[in-house]
Formats: C-alpha cells, sequence, structure tokens
C-alpha cells in the first residue's frame, strides 16, 4: 500500500462541489509529509469532462467510474463503484466531503473495507504511519482526536470551508484510469424514474464562503427578503436558525445549529439571532462572524467578532446598498 490518498469528487449534474477542492489541498498537506501522491475518484455519468479541472487542482492520478446508473446518487451503487475505485487505487486513505451525501458514502464505504472512520473531522494530520483526525464534540466546546491505524484502510470526512482550496494550475494533467463498477440487481434496488429539483438557485450553506444568517426576529417568511438580498450582493449562501426554520419562515434544509447543519465561512453574518448553544455550535467556527442584534446581552455577541446594536430591519438594507455600490464601482 503506498502511501497514496485518495479524495471523492463529490459532483452533481456535472458541476463539482467546492469542498473537493479543499479536500485536495488537506490531501497535499499530508501527502507532502508522507511522499505519496494525491489521488481521486469521481463516479457518475459522462464525468470525462470534469477530469481536467480536478487535475488544474492537484491530483496527480485520477480514476473514473462512469455508467449510467450513477447518474443519480443511490448508496449501493455508489458504494460498489467507490469500493472499485479503491480496490484500483490501493491508496493509504480515502477524504470525502462532509455532506449528506460525503456521510451516507464514508459510513458504507468504511464497512465494506472494515476501514478505520471518522466522520465530519475539521482537521487531519499523520503521526508515523498513522492518520490523526480532529473532530469537534459538546458543542464544539471540545476537541476530540482520534489515531486511525494504518493497518487498515483509513477513511475520513471533512469538514467544508475548514482548509482553503488547493491553487488551480493551469496547463496541469492528471493520469486517468477508468474503473468498472460491475454494478449488480442488488446495487439498484432503487430505480430514479423522475428527479424534480427543489433547488432555489442560493447555494447552500455548506457551500458558501460568506453565510448571512436570518433568526426568529425577521417574524415572517416575507421579511427574509432582506436576508437574501444581503446573500445575493456577497454572493452568499443564505441560513436560518431553529426558531426561524420550527415558525416556517424557512425551510430546515437552511437550519444552521448542532441539529441543522455545521458551517464555517470565512464570513457569517447574524441577523437577528440570540445565539442559543445549539446556534453557536452550528456556526462558531467561522473565521469572522458579524452580529447584528437589538439585544446587546444576547450571546451571540460573546462569539462575534463585530457586533452591531441595532434594528436589522434597518441595518441589513443599509449594508446591502453599500455592497451593491461597490460591487458596481469595481
Amino acid at each position: 500500500m503506498a502511501n497514496n490518498i485518495l479524495v471523492f469528487v463529490e459532483q452533481r449534474g456535472g458541476r463539482i462541489l467546492p469542498a473537493v477542492f479543499q479536500l485536495l489541498q488537506a490531501a497535499k498537506n499530508v501527502t507532502d509529509k508522507t511522499g505519496g501522491q494525491v489521488e481521486a475518484c469521481i463516479v457518475g455519468k459522462n464525468v470525462g469532462g470534469l477530469v481536467n479541472e480536478v487535475a488544474a487542482h492537484g491530483a496527480g492520478k485520477i480514476y473514473t467510474v462512469d455508467d449510467p446508473a450513477l447518474e443519480h446518487y443511490q448508496g449501493s451503487a455508489y458504494t460498489t463503484a467507490l469500493d472499485a475505485a479503491i480496490e484500483a487505487a490501493n491508496p493509504k486513505a480515502v477524504m470525502i466531503p462532509t455532506t449528506f451525501m460525503g456521510r451516507d458514502l464514508a459510513s458504507r464505504v468504511g464497512a465494506r473495507r472494515r476501514a478505520a472512520l471518522v466522520i465530519d473531522c475539521t482537521h487531519v494530520e499523520t503521526d508515523g504511519d498513522d492518520l490523526v483526525a480532529t473532530t469537534t464534540m459538546y458543542c464544539g466546546k471540545v476537541l476530540a482526536r482520534y489515531r486511525l491505524s494504518a493497518s487498515r484502510l483509513q477513511v475520513v470526512t471533512i469538514r467544508s470551508n475548514v482548509y482553503p482550496a488547493a491553487e488551480k494550475q493551469d496547463g496541469a494533467s492528471a493520469e486517468m484510469v477508468a474503473v468498472s463498477a460491475n454494478l449488480s440487481d442488488k446495487d439498484n434496488r432503487a430505480i430514479v424514474t423522475e428527479v424534480v429539483s427543489t433547488s432555489s438557485g442560493v447555494k447552500d450553506v455548506t457551500e458558501g464562503d460568506i453565510v448571512v444568517s436570518g433568526g426568529r426576529a425577521l417574524k415572517s417568511e416575507d421579511n427574509f427578503k432582506v436576508i437574501f438580498e444581503l446573500a445575493e450582493a456577497l454572493d452568499g449562501a443564505v441560513g436560518a436558525s431553529r426558531a426561524a426554520c420550527d415558525a416556517g419562515y424557512q425551510p430546515h434544509s437552511r437550519q444552521v445549529g448542532l441539529t441543522g447543519k455545521v458551517v464555517t465561512p470565512a464570513l457569517y453574518i447574524a441577523c437577528g439571532i440570540d445565539g442559543a448553544i445549539q446556534h453557536l455550535a452550528g456556526m462558531r467556527g467561522s473565521k469572522v462572524i458579524v452580529a447584528i442584534n437589538t439585544k446587546k446581552e444576547a450571546p451571540i455577541f460573546n462569539v462575534a467578532n463585530y457586533g452591531i446594536v441595532h434594528d436589522l430591519f434597518a441595518i441589513v438594507p443599509l449594508l446591502t446598498t453599500e455592497l451593491r455600490k461597490l460591487r458596481d464601482a469595481g
């Protein structure tokens, strides 16, 4: 077994998830010390067109598992496909983005391979031949470090935005290896006959470098318009507190928090969010936190880098207006 690391390239409809490029950097950080190579695996239908983009971000060897049956994610089929790529690559470790797909796929592959598995890592490093993975526990108050033995395959999922994206190198190339999934009937027990998109076109909170979130203080779904406008001006994602989601102001797919989605963007703007411990656990890893709230004693101000004690309905539109001016001028 070489010291190579295989990165799973999560893609949807031919678009690579931004977190993949961050994992390529995480893998490079490890292989620079172990002397291995960063490799990648792309699973799906007609994925050959994605090879150059992955190669440009540092993958030296790319395994493609291309099959019409893999057009949409299915747990059993994708597990068999990635398992075939692992068999061909024989890597030391596999890195997968921490997404709904990634959590499911990593658990399935880990079980099939009897691998050492850690989910939702915030840091990965080496100690000798072993991999050491760090995760958060108890609402982010404790860091847990796990040593994954080199005696077996090491599988980790890594949280988005905890690593910078690997730099793009124009003209970079990679060796391409086509792998057959050899799917069986049991891999295709669920047959997708129709796909209906529920996306509004707004970035998912786990994908945005900037997240603008609203809380119960927005008071209605219509009032979330000011949050969407600020997010659009920043090319960011829209998030919401659990209270806002429970009240029906936004779908739970946008919920940030311990019972929602954990985010670590470069900039997190909390509008009308007091900062319950469950919410703080979901966003306190953000690099810069801005809080806008009329309650100066709100817990959100204890973790914020910048705080504005004022009515969000007055401040947020002003921010949006000024940002649009800067964007139009630049």
